[in-house]
């Protein structure tokens, strides 16, 4: 972030994609951990990553909202899929790169990043 201005042009481009209690069910959510773990393991360019993806796509059924702790720090950065209809996804150790490939694979393509999630971590 350079200036108040940077700062401001992502407030608004973001404004009307935070908040979840708004979202209606039928769309896709796509939660970033933004706790103070998940800020200090590089949440923030993964939430912008995400943010600045679904809007360059033109995909109107998917929100990128933000949440505080998770609950599992040693995982940091997290990013948690709510599709209508299907058991959540949780992506852990995430980077910018990462979640380009989320985007493209399994919010495009329908294809969960098995090597990205909790499961292949913990497994």
């Amino acid at each position: 972030m350079k200036s108040l201005e940077e700062l401001k042009a992502i407030r608004d481009r973001m404004q009307g994609q935070l908040g979840i209690r708004n979202e209606s069910n039928d769309k896709t959510r796509i939660v970033v951990g933004m706790a103070t773990c998940g800020i200090a393991s590089g949440a923030r360019p993964v939430l912008t990553t995400l943010s600045d993806a679904v809007l360059s796509k033109g995909l109107k059924n998917v929100s990128v909202v933000q949440t505080g702790c998770i609950g599992l720090c040693q995982y940091e950065p997290i990013v948690e899929v709510f599709e209508p209809g299907k058991e959540k996804v949780t992506y852990v150790k995430m980077t910018p790169e990462k979640a380009l490939d989320i985007i493209d694979q399994h919010i495009i393509r329908g294809q969960i990043v098995s090597e990205y999630t909790i499961t292949a971590i913990q497994g």
